[in-house]
């Protein structure tokens, strides 16, 4: 086993940064999505919904850099082409969406997307000892619940 020079195997570390690709592509996405829907949201919610859409996309625009710069920390190349990011979109791709309760399904089913793409490159972070990786995806997987079961309460729906 070769080691790289943070300490990880340098196959499972090369492994995890395609994954850890694969997962800032769907981002990508997802922050295109929440721009759309905050820009185009209509209708008696659109202050709310406005800046919580607005809270929503700065926080992904934050999670995008931090995903890029860890797979640079193991190695990789960050994705950076808008053909790179649909060749690997798993989440949906929203357009024209300005009715509220769409809009907020599409957040649900996004995140959805997010947390199983997440779920499973923290099984393969913990397999490769990688606990930069580890810790990244239980963060994030800790707060996109909570915004998925905020949302369906919103929806009026249950997780």
């Amino acid at each position: 086993m070769s080691l790289n020079s943070i300490g990880l195997d340098s196959k499972k570390a090369a492994d995890l940064a395609k994954d850890l690709n694969v997962l800032l592509a769907n981002f990508q996405i997802y922050y295109q999505n929440l721009r759309g829907i905050h820009w185009n949201i209509k209708g008696k919610t659109f202050f709310d919904l406005h800046v919580k859409f607005e809270e929503l996309y700065n926080d992904a625009n934050i999670k995008v850099d931090e995903i890029a710069e860890r797979v640079l920390t193991l190695g990789a190349t960050p994705l950076h082409t808008f053909e790179d990011y649909m060749s690997k979109a798993q989440v949906p791709v929203g357009k024209d969406v300005s009715k509220d309760e769409n809009a907020v399904r599409l957040i649900v089913d996004s995140l959805t997307g997010l947390l199983k793409i997440e779920r499973a490159l923290l099984n393969h972070s913990d397999e490769a000892n990688d606990e930069g990786t580890n810790s990244m995806m239980s963060d994030f997987i800790t707060e996109q619940e909570k915004t998925v079961w905020m949302m369906k309460a919103w929806l009026n729906e249950t997780v």
